[in-house]
């Protein structure tokens, strides 16, 4: 059924279903009412096309993934914001749209979508410290939000981040207060805004409590399975021997548990771990009792924050541009205990 056939069916003029189904005030509530009613018991839906042509807007969202972080788009963590975000856009009657580009050519792409008028918007994946999509999206007059924060930027820009730094200084302090001095940190990519304020977490937690932070125990990397083993293999193997692990993500936590397991290390009794990102969708830590001790912050919710700001960006484009700033909780697991007396 199309917008004709129901205005028909209604015996109303189309111009009325649609601002009744759009929510314009004008349209008296029994009209509403009346219109909802009978589009939902025809299985009636706007035509997102036909919608944007009527409104001068594309409908759509975009996300511009450069190749050099691709392998995110595997990523748990980024599938789970996607999904968020993707569902936000579905119920508001937007498409999301995709690109994988090359990174010599994301400019190039960021200055086309905005000719051609795309998108409606975009979110910023993973910020670098003074990330340079920032000034081009504001240049374009693209309305945009980050996931996450670029500490050297200039101007305000709309952004939701996780506070990392508080985050990772409970999870170091969490380490200290069970006795833990040797606290090794293995951090994403230090390149990367959210990491450097994880390191800064991390640090400011040992230096309340005098213990210097010891640079062959601080690490960065790609966050995978096999960085959280090799870096652990290494560590087992090497001087400083941790009695103490704070880590990025779950998946470089398993990589960890590998590396321990492998040498007859049991976490929580000899070893001590505190991960963070463990609320995901498919990749659950634990059914009932938890198995990382870990900060929590759902990345779908992040995702699902992320599109409706945009969203209302898009819908009132003089405001000022909104941030939002989330916190993590500590959940106690069984990866962590009190430090081995020898």
């Amino acid at each position: 059924m199309n917008l004709k056939q129901l205005s028909e069916h209604l015996q109303l003029s189309q111009t009325t279903v649609s601002r009744a189904l759009n929510g314009y005030p004008e349209v008296k509530e029994e009209t509403r009412r009346r219109v909802q009613k009978a589009a939902a018991e025809l299985n009636y839906a706007p035509n997102p096309r036909a919608k944007g042509l009527a409104t001068g807007r594309a409908m759509a969202i975009g996300h511009v993934i450069p190749i050099s972080i691709k392998h995110e788009m595997v990523n748990p963590v980024f599938g789970d914001f996607i999904a968020g975000a993707g569902e936000t856009y579905s119920k508001a009657g937007f498409d999301l749209v995709m690109s994988v580009v090359s990174d010599l050519d994301e400019e190039k792409v960021y200055r086309e979508i905005a000719r051609k008028r795309s998108v409606d918007g975009m979110i910023v994946h993973g910020p670098k410290m003074d990330d340079p999509r920032i000034p081009l999206l504001q240049e374009l007059g693209l309305p945009f939000v980050v996931h996450g924060r670029a500490s050297l930027a200039t101007t305000p820009y709309a952004w939701v981040d996780v506070n990392n730094q508080r985050a990772f200084d409970a999870a170091t302090s969490h380490l200290v207060e069970l006795g833990h001095s040797r606290i090794a940190l293995l951090n994403g990519p230090e390149s990367m805004d959210f990491a450097f304020r994880r390191r800064n977490g991390y640090i400011a937690a040992l230096g309340r409590d005098g213990i210097e932070p010891d640079p062959r125990m601080m690490f960065s990397g790609e966050m995978t399975e096999q960085f959280g083993y090799e870096t652990a293999q290494a560590l087992i193997h090497g001087d400083v021997s941790p009695t103490g692990y704070v880590v990025s993500s779950m998946i470089v936590a398993i990589g960890v548990r590998r590396a321990l397991q492998a040498h007859g290390l049991q976490m929580g009794r000899d070893v001590s771990l505190v991960t963070y990102d463990d609320d995901l969708s498919y990749l659950r830590n634990g059914a009932k009792d938890p198995i990382f001790t870990a900060t929590r912050s759902s990345v779908r919710e992040a995702g699902v924050l992320s599109g409706q700001m945009l969203l209302d960006m898009i819908a009132s484009p003089l405001s000022p541009a909104p941030n939002l700033l989330l916190e993590t909780d500590l959940v106690i697991g069984s990866s962590s205990g009190p430090a081995p007396t020898s």
